[in-house]
This record gives structure tokens, C-alpha cells and sequence, in this order.
């Protein structure tokens, strides 16, 4: 890519150049081409004609926001690259439908094109490099061009692909103790600094204010049914200081900061069977609470103290985009199930009017519509790009804002089910006889010993539920098509998790776990996406980059914890907004899971199936094979999820694990090369390089 380096050094570029039409590019270039003694100012109307009339024959826009106009004339002695950066993009009518911000101007002697051919493949491919196209966006000087062309050639020297190497290298097993920890350490602490400063920007504070929200309600709402299946001994006030403290001590000390940890509904079930075993053979809960989590704890850390968490690298793509579909849906089936709920309670009443169920199934419904939308608007055509952005970020938030407010207008008329809040900051659990709260650190030392060390046996469970999800979360997060680039780090992850298990344990708080469908929200909202349309047809968003930081996670549970101080206030915000949220953040979730494309062409006719890299590779009769396989585990750990059974939703982990050995029968049953395209971690260059 030596062409834009000597552009760059020869001082042949502008960067925000301010121009209304591409006559103005051409005019601007060639102005500054004559003050830097480039061109000579006798061939600027020579060279202003060659340029306009190859754009009157067709458009030089070839996609990418790209644009490479060209002209060659015998004034011109000395080929030149011109390379220009517009700070508003022009439509050009660029195949790909996307305006054009980027101009490589060529020009050079006659019967010069040939020589610029290998030129114009650099660029094509130095532009179809999402990263580049991110860093060259946001350089303000010639060093940061140079510097993003460097980091160009870094990623793209490796004969490894970089995605599989960064892979390899983070579970790598270390063989010694604790080795896992003292890597990822490495690894994470150049970057620690930089995490702190890198979240003050617009889009960490729509994220903020977005997942707020997003984790206030998941935290109230299981702490209310926790409340319920334990008899009040951990509850809602429970659950939002464990969410609140256990998220701000994460944020500080774990190695991946986008990871949001919260309840989740395996946990929750295996609370409720835990409760009712104690209560079934006369066990004192707290007590017996306290010593399962002293036994979690000290396996999660011998877990990461023997590098357990490289048995990752068995999972693949296939178990992942299985698992996230299942956690999207249980947010999906969360908040409808609660709008059913409530339409029965209003039909169940013949003498009352339905216009709380209707009115709440807009609110609900709204929310999400207005969040999809809003999100989508930095590619609509209408306002600023600045207003476009600023939308497309704080678009959930405006959702809950302007929906909450209508709620509040009809709080006279209708009255909707509110957001359930604690009335006092205080244990849950109160004494019956005195009224008194219980202490706030629970005493195991009344607990028998026998029942001290047959704790570690449902201990063994919680460890390998939180395991699993805890890494598996992990997994979809550092992602290759997410871009993340600070690493991984899964056993110092776990290392932080089971001092959270430990401390939350001690004081009788909920335990916590990756909040998946939470944690991939938290991703998408501090990413910059660029929506890529093939020569067929279809739109797909890819990654350019993500604002990696810690500040993020660290203000959202701040926030939750502020939330103990303004209880009244946020007891006005309807529950069915809520579930809009909930909707909104399952079906994001869905979007771009490979999974659940494959599942889509079962719908579609076969000749209008979208060009991937899988079509174009694999028979068709293979891919729904594949799909069909992946569609079973999903039933399958669906009906363990809606088991009426609770000892059946207890083995909820062991299914998930389940998930690998199945797939390894899968190269028994499919051809290796096909299942290598299937099962890819990422999608191969080729596809993403593919120009229309």
C-alpha cells in the first residue's frame, strides 16, 4: 500500500474536505495539486475536463464509500495519487448504495491506465478492510493515516488467520498454577489506563442510560420472583445491591469489562430447588446458602487455578450460536409471557375494561418498534449525519423515555402495573415476631458440619452452571466479528467471579453470572456498524469497531446502586416499557446469528437464497442438515428451560456441555470440508471483500 504513503509524504491529500458536489472535490484537488508544485496550473482546465467527462460516461463510485476518478492526458508528465477525505459524503450512486466520503483521484500520461491497474486492486483491497475504513475515519493528520496503513499491513502479514491465532493463544493451557490468571493479566493491563479514559464519548453515555435500564429491570424482576420462591429471605433489595456492587467490582478488576454480570434464570431455578430441598429436609436456607457458596467459590478458583477455562477451545460456533438464540429467546418469552399475563387477568374479569392489557401492549410493543427503528436511523437519509448519530445511539433510551411519559399521561385513567421496588433499604427477610430485619452477614457457623461438607455436593452444580455460562458469554463476546481487540481473558474472569461468588455468599446476596443477552446489548451499543449490501441484494451489519472501555459497566451499576437512593421516582416507570426492552434486546440478539439465517432459507425459495459463503460451498440439502441438528439442541434445552420439573431445569448446564460432544459426532455424519465452511469461526475474507 506504498501509493497512499507516498501520497501522504509527497503532501497529495486533504482530510474533511468541504465540498457540495463532486465538482467541488475536483476543483479543491487540483487547486492544492498546484500549490504544492504536483500539477501544473496551465493543465488544470485539461485536466478539470478529463476528470468530468470520465464521470459523465459512468460513475467512478465503486462502493465502500469509495470513489477512484481517473484521467490521463499527454500534459501530465509524472503519474499522481491524490487522496481525499470529504467531511460530508456525496451520493455518487455507488452500486452498493452508500454515499462517498473516500476519493482516490488518479492521474498520469497517456496510456498510463494499465500501470494504475495494480493500483486500483491495492485499493480495492486497503478499502474493503472494515478496520481501515473505521481508523480512517477517525484519523485527524497524516501520522494517524500512517499509522492506520501500519496496523493494516499487522493484520494482514500473518499466514495464521489473526482471529484463529488470538484464539489459540487465549486458551492456550499454561501448565502452571494459576498461569491462565497471570497471562490474561498480561495481556489486559497495557490496555487498563486506556479502558478508563476511552468510555467518555456520546456513545458510552446512550449506553449507559440504555443498559441502565436494560439490567434495573432483569435485577427487580428476578429479585421479586427470587423473593417469592425463597419465602422473602433474598429478594429485590438483595439482588440490586449484589447486581450493583458485584457490576462495579467487575468492572474494576475483571479482564473483559464488556461482560455485564447480573441474575440470570438458571441461577434463579437452581435457588428455588435449593430453597425447597432445604425446606423439605428441615435445613436452615441462609446458612446452608452461605456454605454451597464458600464450596462454589473455592472450585471456581481451583477451576482457574488449573486453566479450565481452555476447555473452551471445544466449543465452537456451533454450540455458541445455539446458546445465544436460547438466551434471546428467554428474554423474548420473558416479556411476552408477562403481556399474556396480563391480557388473562384483564378477560378473567368480565366487569372491568381491557384498557389496561391494550394500553400496556402498546407501551410494550412501541418501545421496541421506536428503539428498532431509531437504532437503524444512521442510515436513514433524512437530518444531519450528526442528528442521524445521535439518534441511532440513544435510540432505546428516547424509546423508554417517550413511552414511559405516555404511560404517565393515562396514570389517572388506567392504571398500569409499575416497576416493583423495595420500600426501605434493608435485608428482605424480617423477623415475624419482632419485625426486625435479619443481619445483614449470615451466620454459618450455626450450621452441623456434616451438612457443612455435603454442601460442596450442590456446590459441584453451581460451579458448573456458572462456568459455562460465565465462558460461554465470554466466548460470543470476544467474537471474531465483533471486533474487540484487547483480548480475552476468561480465567481471570472466573478468578473475579468467585470472589463475587464468595463475598455475595458471606452477606446472603444473590450470586451472579454473564448476563449474556445484557453483555451483547452492552457490545452493540458501544459499536460502530456499517451496513454492507451484496450483489444480491442483501443487507447485512458488520462490525467496524468498538469503544473497548470499563467506564461503561462501571456507570451502569453505579447507576443501579444511586437507583437504592431514588426508589419513589423510579417506581413510575410502567413494567410494560420494560418488557418492550426486554423485546427489543432479544431480537437484536437474534440479528446476524448465523444460526437463525440458515433457519430463515427453510421459508424462502431456493432460487432467491442469499449468496453466502455457505451456499456458495455447501449443498443445500447439508446446510438445513446442519440447521436441523442445531434446531434440536435448541427444543431440546427449550423444554429443559419450561420443564414443569425442577429437578430436570437443574441439569440446564449439563446439557449445555452436552452441546460439544454432539458436535464432535457431526464429523461422522458431514463431509470435514463442508462442516469447516458451516461451523467457520468467522466468515472467510472472500465473502467479506466481496464488492457489488
Amino acid at each position: 500500500m506504498q501509493f497512499l504513503a507516498n501520497a501522504l509524504n509527497d503532501d497529495a491529500f486533504l482530510l474533511d474536505m468541504e465540498a457540495e458536489s463532486l465538482n467541488d472535490v475536483f476543483e479543491l484537488s487540483l487547486d492544492h495539486l498546484i500549490s504544492r508544485d504536483l500539477i501544473v496550473k496551465e493543465h488544470r482546465n485539461v485536466i478539470h475536463e478529463a476528470l468530468l467527462t470520465r464521470e459523465k460516461a459512468v460513475s467512478t463510485a465503486i462502493g465502500q464509500a469509495v470513489a477512484i476518478p481517473h484521467a490521463y492526458v499527454p500534459e501530465i508528465e509524472k503519474p499522481t495519487i491524490f487522496f481525499i477525505r470529504l467531511k460530508r459524503p456525496l451520493n455518487l450512486g455507488a452500486p452498493d448504495g452508500v454515499p462517498t466520503r473516500f476519493f482516490f483521484i488518479l492521474l498520469g500520461p497517456t496510456g498510463f491506465a494499465a500501470e494504475h491497474l495494480d493500483t486500483l486492486t491495492s485499493i480495492a483491497r486497503l478499502m474493503s478492510d472494515e478496520e481501515f475504513r473505521y481508523d480512517l475515519q477517525q484519523s485527524r493528520s497524516r501520522k494517524n493515516v500512517l499509522d492506520s496503513l501500519e496496523r493494516f499491513h499487522l493484520r494482514n502479514t500473518p499466514i495464521i488467520p489473526e482471529a484463529v491465532k488470538k484464539a489459540e493463544e487465549e486458551l492456550k493451557f499454561s501448565g502452571k498454577p494459576f498461569g491462565g490468571v497471570w497471562n490474561d493479566f498480561k495481556r489486559r493491563w497495557p490496555h487498563y489506563r486506556d479502558d478508563w479514559t476511552r468510555g467518555w464519548s456520546s456513545k458510552s453515555a446512550a449506553a449507559i442510560v440504555f443498559l441502565f435500564f436494560a439490567c434495573l429491570a432483569p435485577a427487580v424482576t428476578f429479585g421479586g420472583i427470587m423473593g417469592a420462591i425463597t419465602d422473602q429471605q433474598i429478594g429485590v433489595v438483595e439482588m440490586l445491591i449484589a447486581t450493583a456492587a458485584g457490576g462495579m467490582i467487575y468492572a474494576i478488576f475483571s479482564g473483559q469489562p464488556l461482560i455485564l454480570l447480573g441474575g440470570v434464570g438458571p441461577m434463579l431455578v437452581f435457588t428455588g430447588i435449593l430453597y425447597q430441598m432445604c425446606v423439605d429436609l428441615s435445613i436452615p436456607f441462609l446458612p446452608m446458602y452461605q456454605w454451597i457458596g464458600f464450596w462454589t467459590a473455592l472450585i471456581l478458583l481451583i477451576l482457574c487455578a488449573s486453566d479450565a477455562s481452555v476447555l473452551m477451545r471445544y466449543f465452537t460456533r456451533f454450540s455458541d450460536d445455539v446458546f445465544s438464540v436460547l438466551m434471546s429467546l428467554i428474554f423474548i418469552y420473558e416479556a411476552v409471557k408477562a403481556l399474556v399475563m396480563i391480557f388473562q387477568e384483564s378477560f378473567a374479569d368480565s366487569s372491568v375494561n381491557h384498557d389496561k392489557a391494550f394500553l400496556s401492549l402498546i407501551l410494550a410493543v412501541g418501545t421496541a418498534m421506536i428503539a428498532f427503528n431509531l437504532s437503524r436511523f444512521r442510515r436513514s437519509r433524512y437530518l444531519m449525519p450528526r442528528m442521524r448519530e445521535f439518534l441511532a445511539d440513544f435510540g432505546p433510551t428516547i424509546a423508554i423515555a417517550a413511552t414511559a411519559c405516555v404511560g404517565f399521561a393515562f396514570r389517572g385513567e388506567i392504571p398500569l402495573d409499575q416497576l416493583g421496588v423495595p420500600d426501605a433499604i434493608q435485608p428482605t427477610m424480617v423477623n415475624p415476631e419482632t419485625g426486625d430485619p435479619r443481619s445483614w452477614i449470615i451466620d454459618g457457623g450455626t450450621l452441623p458440619f456434616n451438612l457443612k461438607i455435603l454442601a460442596i455436593l450442590p456446590a459441584i452444580l453451581a460451579a458448573v452452571l456458572i462456568f459455562l455460562v460465565q465462558n460461554v458469554t465470554g466466548r460470543l463476546i470476544n467474537g471474531p466479528d465483533l471486533k474487540l481487540k484487547k483480548g480475552a481473558a476468561y480465567h481471570l474472569d472466573l478468578l473475579v467471579l468467585s470472589g463475587l461468588v464468595l463475598i455475595c455468599s458471606l452477606f446472603g446476596l444473590p450470586w451472579l453470572v454473564a448476563a449474556t443477552v445484557r453483555s451483547l446489548a452492552h457490545v452493540r451499543g458501544l459499536a460502530t456498524v456499517e451496513e454492507q449490501i451484496s450483489s444480491s441484494g442483501e443487507k447485512k451489519e458488520r462490525f467496524l469497531h468498538v469503544e473497548e472501555n470499563r467506564l461503561t459497566a462501571f456507570a451502569i451499576h453505579a447507576l443501579i446502586g444511586l437507583s437504592l437512593l431514588a426508589l419513589n421516582i423510579l417506581s413510575y416507570t410502567p413494567m410494560a416499557v420494560l418488557f418492550g426492552l426486554f423485546l427489543y434486546m432479544g431480537i437484536v440478539s437474534l440479528l446476524g446469528n448465523q444460526f437463525m439465517e440458515r433457519l430463515s432459507l427453510w421459508l424462502m425459495d431456493s432460487s432467491l437464497y442469499p449468496r453466502t459463503h455457505y451456499t456458495r460451498r455447501v449443498p443445500i440439502r447439508l446446510i438445513h442438515g446442519f440447521t436441523l441438528v442445531q434446531l434440536l439442541c435448541l427444543i431440546v434445552l427449550c423444554l429443559i428451560n419450561l420443564s414443569p420439573y425442577k429437578w430436570m431445569r437443574l441439569t440446564f448446564p449439563i446439557f449445555i456441555a452436552f452441546l460439544v460432544p454432539v458436535r464432535s459426532l457431526l464429523d461422522r455424519i458431514f463431509p470435514p470440508e463442508e462442516l469447516a465452511v458451516l461451523d467457520a469461526t468467522t466468515d472467510p475474507d472472500e465473502e467479506k471483500t466481496h464488492w457489488t
